[in-house]
């Protein structure tokens, strides 16, 4: 009878080392599988912008980027084009949760939204760039509503135009630290951060 006993329990013992790792666990590996990330991404700082969204801080070395260029287009609008490294834009209806490297832009003229970006480029109307110099800037979110930032400053990028009304030739600068553009910073003719 001791005997018995010793094999079914050899025998169970046998069976759940071989079942274990198939059906216990908390789902973790199936998650990181769908990509989806179990621990936070970054780190959420005090700083928030103007609208009260909170930083979430990551290292350098690979952080989003992005770099604004404004071109005058047909009617006195503008085009915005994004320059985009290691970020993608989240399709509408997104989980509201930060992604590494994922997210949209918002787009703000003189301090203030004008429109949330999912692609990279976007025109603005004549109305939205009036007579005179104006800072059209843009910056990456997470999806969680957090803003990107590196070295505790936002990942933003920043153009000064001037709307004159005849827009053949712009006067269009780039701002922003290194960290948020890459390049010299400095426009080329075209009005484009080299």
């Amino acid at each position: 009878m001791s005997w018995t006993r010793g094999f079914l329990a050899a025998l169970a013992v046998c069976v759940l080392l071989l079942a274990g790792p198939a059906g216990c666990g908390t789902g973790d590996a199936h998650e990181q599988k769908q990509g989806a990330s179990p621990s936070p991404v970054g780190k959420l700082l005090d700083h928030t912008d103007e609208e009260g969204r909170r930083y979430r801080e990551v290292d350098g070395e690979g952080a989003p980027a992005v770099r604004v260029e404004v071109q005058p287009a047909t009617g006195g609008a503008w085009d915005v084009r994004l320059h985009l490294r290691h970020f993608r834009f989240s399709p509408p209806g997104a989980k509201a949760e930060a992604v590494a490297g994922r997210g949209t832009a918002l787009l703000l003229v003189d301090g203030r939204p004008v429109a949330e970006l999912r692609t990279p480029s976007h025109r603005l109307t004549a109305d939205r760039l009036p007579h005179g110099t104006h800072q059209v800037t843009v910056r990456l979110y997470a999806d969680d509503d957090t803003v990107w930032a590196v070295h505790g400053d936002p990942v933003e990028s920043t153009a000064a135009i001037t709307a004159s009304g005849a827009e053949t030739a712009p006067s269009v600068s780039v701002q922003g630290a290194p960290v948020r553009m890459w390049g010299r910073g400095s426009p080329d003719p075209g009005g484009e951060a080299s």
